[in-house]
């Protein structure tokens, strides 16, 4: 196999050096148009496709789209200054409908743009608001199939009339939906949910109270929101009040550490949570103006009339004279002249919509008890340093409860601050009874591990060296003198040789590394 490799090598070396410059200019531009075809052609065929999945959304609702869809490994391209989001093209459904089981998005509608471009220009009012409406059931429909045991769905969807009028309200969309579900199949709680958001986003202004539900066995589907267990609620509510009185508490242990010591005063704060949470809605008219109570005139009419002339002679009727009271008789013309001067102004007002949900816990009412120990020789704090406490105590309870909670006054307060003083029981025995400090157990089995590691690390690298140190003394060791004749000499001398020999043919099997420095340290000297 290398043999064939090389002469194919040589083959292409030799057609290489035989060819012409042109001959060479010719096989790179066709080698090059080859790799730029595969190129396009891996490019073409890997290439991902992408649809919009949502538009018209919110930059916050568009980044927690983003943000479920890279939980999800989506890669996902937003456009149109981050309001409308696009993924591959083969998962558009899918994730539509997986969204909807979460509720996302909070607004907006999906986008129809597709089936919109492939309509007609002339067409009329009436037949875009059919075509549109049949468009969106028919699209709805299909989504609604995608869900897990579900056959067929039907959608019917009125969508409002748009008023020419400017203080018209905006009427709302309605739905209906008549499912076809597999035989023995239902569907649970977050199917029906999920449907239910599926089927408000994607017509637009669609309240969830205004869609019906049901399967083809008349079986109506309501959407319900999650509801806590009361045992679940009183655990989040007994924490909220166990993490507020934990915090008062650590509060309070800090400033008394300063004033009393540490370890000196011990605190106990009860407090009253309200957990009752309001929801209102309020719609406010209030003039621009308010100095003037006025609002903001945006239409202004006004007609001044001016009538300037002669006035004709007054007679009477023939036959009437002047038995008749109050009846004008005949007088003679003049001149005579009118004004009249017609303003309106239309004002407008600023028209506030709020709506307001209050806090789900309020601290209603609190209760600090504390216990300090006096300083030695003494039964009791002082009056003066017991009433400092508690005037900083009830400071505390002042600006933790809300306004208008303090009905009763300042004597109300009082009533909730308890300051007590007297002397520790354990203060004494505690100090006496403390053991003397005491080196842990495992501190001597940590120490008699190291002292094991070090000697067998150092038995490790003396073994590594001896043979090395053997080799430099064997180096080292004085050449035999050749001037010397007797002959026990002689074999002593070879006899050394032949070990040293030995010895070095061992040293080159076990260790050859540092059989090769001890060559190149020989080679070096000579």
């Amino acid at each position: 196999m290398k043999e064939k490799a090389k002469q194919f090598k040589n083959q292409v070396q030799t057609f290489w050096t035989e060819s012409s410059t042109l001959r060479k200019s010719a096989v790179i531009s066709v080698v090059l148009l080859l790799l730029l075809a595969i190129a396009l052609a891996a490019a073409l065929l890997f290439r991902t496709n992408y649809a919009p999945l949502y538009s018209q959304l919110t930059l916050a609702e568009a980044g927690q789209i983003q943000e479920a869809l890279e939980q999800r490994g989506v890669a996902a391209r937003v456009s149109n200054d981050g309001t409308t989001i696009h993924v591959p093209e083969a998962d558009v459904d899918r994730l539509k409908v997986e969204l909807a089981a979460e509720g996302l998005p909070k607004s907006g509608s999906i986008d129809y743009a597709f089936f919109q471009n492939q309509m007609g220009f002339g067409m009329t009012d009436n037949e875009f608001t059919v075509i549109e409406r049949s468009l969106m059931q028919t699209e709805l429909a299909e989504l609604i199939r995608g869900v897990q045991g579900v056959e067929q769905a039907n959608v019917i969807i009125t969508l409002p009339e748009e008023s020419v009028w400017l203080n018209s309200g905006q009427e709302s969309s309605t739905a209906a939906v008549v499912l076809q579900l597999e035989p023995g199949y239902t569907l649970d709680s977050s199917q029906v949910k999920a449907l239910y958001h599926l089927i408000s986003k994607s017509v637009p202004n669609l309240p969830i109270e205004n869609i019906v539900l049901s399967d083809s066995q008349f079986n109506n589907y309501t959407y319900q929101e999650e509801e806590t267990s009361p045992a679940a609620s009183f655990q989040s509510q007994r924490e909220i009040k166990q993490e507020i009185e934990s915090d008062l508490k650590q509060t309070i242990n800090q400033l008394l550490s300063a004033v009393v010591g540490p370890e000196n005063a011990i605190v106990s704060v009860t407090a009253d949570i309200d957990f009752t949470q309001e929801q209102r809605t309020e719609d406010l008219v209030e003039p621009v103006d308010e100095e003037e109570v006025s609002g903001l005139a945006i239409s202004v009419e006004r007609i001044n009339e001016m009538y300037e002339g002669t006035t004709g002679n007054e007679e009477g009727v023939a036959g009437v004279g002047d038995e008749i009271p109050n009846y004008t008789g005949a007088a003679g013309g003049g001149d005579s002249e009118s004004e009249r001067t017609e303003e309106r102004i239309n004002y407008e007002v600023n028209r506030i919509h709020r709506e307001i949900i209050e806090s789900p816990y309020e601290i209603r009412d609190l209760g600090i008890q504390v216990m300090v120990n006096p300083p030695e020789g003494m039964q009791a704090l002082p009056p003066q340093q017991t009433a400092d406490i508690t005037a900083m105590l009830e400071t505390i309870i002042r600006t933790t409860l809300p306004d208008g909670s303090e009905e009763e006054g300042e004597q109300d307060v009082g009533d909730r601050v308890v300051v007590t003083s007297m002397p520790f029981a354990q203060t004494e025995t505690g100090e006496a009874e403390q053991p003397a400090a005491t080196i842990p157990v495992w501190i001597y089995a940590v120490a008699a591990g190291l002292v094991l590691l070090i000697i067998i690390l150092a038995v490790l690298l003396y073994r590594k060296r001896e043979p090395a140190d053997l080799a430099e003394e064997q180096d080292e060791a004085p050449e035999p003198e050749p001037e010397q004749e007797d002959e026990p000499l002689m074999e002593t001398e070879e006899t050394e040789e032949s070990k040293q020999m030995r010895q070095l043919n061992r040293l080159a099997k076990e260790q050859p590394e540092d059989f090769s420095k001890l060559l190149r340290t020989w080679l070096s000297d000579e």
